[in-house]
């Protein structure tokens, strides 16, 4: 009789035993990553915490502060033990919060801007980014440095610089040039943030005129709103819609970069030039978002999910700068020298340049 049971048993054990192993086996894998994983969400913590502290006479956005944290920890975290977390957050957290961006744009906002003001963001985003891959190219820089000093300037500073980050090859010095950007277009974004409202002043602009200008020149949104309210309410809310826009063509301006990369690589093998996931569900949640408004009886329950979702991106998006930083050595970023500098500064005064220019001409 027992004989008879053994096999029996046996055979009933099996989906147990499988699902032991299964469940051995992810514990294996995520174990490495854990320890990074944990050390990056932990800067990020204290750089949020820091930048509370810090937001009655010194507002530093919550990304610089992890990206600095994470830079000072650098030695620590060349352990081995932290190294497949570091990759983990971006490589996968910053993608997914890179794609959750999409819930922030209603397409309904960026219509009301009008066809002549869309077209001018447009342009001077186009130009920016060119005169990134010609400054690079001039001061003998990475090409893929000249992109993300570029895509930077062009659209929102950190979230634009690691979003292109994704798309490019990588090379060596690539995660000191994508720190040193995000840094370098955070520090002239807030000088932007004090100076071109006076600018709008002293070419006389509108409340509106003034608004665009901002909106479409000033790299991180928390600047953009502190220069556009400072102005007058009709210029803030004008600036922070043609941001919107700037934030919504960031999914174009990314492909259009990884397709030029990987363009060349397609010269040499027959590999199909990818469309990144983030990429496509970034445009499905824009839509989504957009869609909703028009069902009324919808809306409350979409927002219940909304809103930890924009919070989980805005969280990925600080872990991941926090592994960059983790990962991304002091004494290197010191020694890039004044060609990097150089770089985003010009792209910067191209796309004021292009901006002022055009709503001068419009006027």
């Amino acid at each position: 009789m027992n004989r008879e049971l053994s096999p029996r048993l046996a055979r009933d054990n099996r989906p147990l035993t499988s699902f032991s192993t299964s469940w051995r086996r992810s514990l294996a894998d995520i174990g490495p990553i854990v320890p990074g994983l944990l050390l990056s969400s932990a800067v990020a913590i204290v750089a949020v915490a820091t930048a509370r502290l810090l937001s009655g006479f010194a507002p530093i956005p919550g990304m610089v502060i992890a990206l600095v944290i994470g830079i000072a920890l650098n030695p620590l975290a060349r352990r081995q033990s932290f190294q497949a977390g570091i990759v983990f957050c971006l490589k996968i957290i910053l993608r997914w919060a890179v794609a959750l961006l999409g819930l922030r744009i209603a397409l309904g906002e960026v219509a009301a801007l009008g066809l002549t003001t869309a077209i001018l963001v447009i342009v001077a985003m186009v130009a920016t980014l060119a005169a990134g891959f010609l400054l690079a190219r001039l001061f003998a820089l990475e090409r893929a440095y000249g992109a993300l000093a570029g895509a930077g300037t062009a659209v929102c500073g950190a979230s634009a610089t690691l979003a292109t980050s994704i798309v490019l090859p990588d090379y060596k010095g690539k995660e000191m040039d994508v720190a040193f950007v995000v840094v370098a277009v955070n520090a002239l974004s807030t000088l932007a943030m004090v100076v071109y409202p006076l600018v709008c002043i002293w070419l006389g602009f509108d409340a509106q005129s003034a608004g665009i200008m901002l909106g479409a020149t000033i790299h991180d949104v928390a600047q953009v709103v502190g220069a556009g309210y400072a102005v007058s309410e009709t210029a803030g809310n004008t600036a922070v819609i043609v941001k919107l826009f700037r934030v919504f063509l960031m999914l174009p301006l990314v492909l259009v970069i990884g397709w030029l990369f990987a363009r060349r690589a397609v010269a040499t093998s027959a590999v199909n030039i990818p469309i990144p996931i983030f990429a496509i569900v970034f445009v499905a949640l824009c839509g989504l978002n957009s869609v909703v408004a028009a069902f009324p009886t919808l809306a409350p329950t979409f927002a219940l999910i909304k809103a930890p979702l924009i919070e989980a991106s805005t969280w990925g998006l600080l872990i991941a700068i926090s592994a960059l930083g983790l990962g991304t050595s002091l004494s290197a970023i010191a020694a890039l020298g004044w060609r990097h500098v150089a770089t985003v500064a010009g792209t910067t005064l191209v796309i004021l340049g292009v901006v002022t220019v055009g709503l001068t001409v419009l006027r």
